[in-house]
């Protein structure tokens, strides 16, 4: 049985951190690698249960190292900030490129109210 979320076509636009996903019938999807990151549908981000997502901050510079495929339903991302152990369905991704807009605005209110930023955080290492 065929994916009818599966994309056509998957691209990897290195300069600005975009995976595009082409469809059947035209529609494309544009997910930042910063998106995707943060949205990864790993435990370790979504956490063992509801309730359980780990809010991720700090990757506004997250960048693919890496993109495999998992079979026919799904990719497995390699991120430059080192995370690898979300496996990406094609139904996960056609519902994250659908909600695009409303996830990142909950998203960015999230970080807001957790006095959190997308920037990345560096520690300053004394003398």
């Amino acid at each position: 049985m065929a994916n009818s979320n599966a994309p056509t076509a998957v691209n990897v636009h290195k300069k600005s951190a975009t995976l595009e996903l082409v469809y059947e019938n035209g529609d494309s999807h544009q997910l930042p690698a910063e998106y995707l990151r943060v949205f990864s549908p790993s435990a370790e981000v979504q956490g063992h249960g509801p309730g359980q997502a780990v809010l991720q901050h700090g990757k506004k510079e997250v960048q693919f190292l890496d993109i495999e495929p998992q079979g026919h339903y799904a990719i497995k991302i390699t991120f430059s900030d080192g995370h690898d152990s979300g496996i990406f369905s094609w139904e996960y991704l056609f519902q994250l490129g659908e909600n695009h807009q409303q996830n990142w605005q909950q998203y960015l209110a999230d970080l807001d109210t957790a006095g959190k930023s997308r920037a990345p955080q560096f520690i300053a290492l004394g003398n």
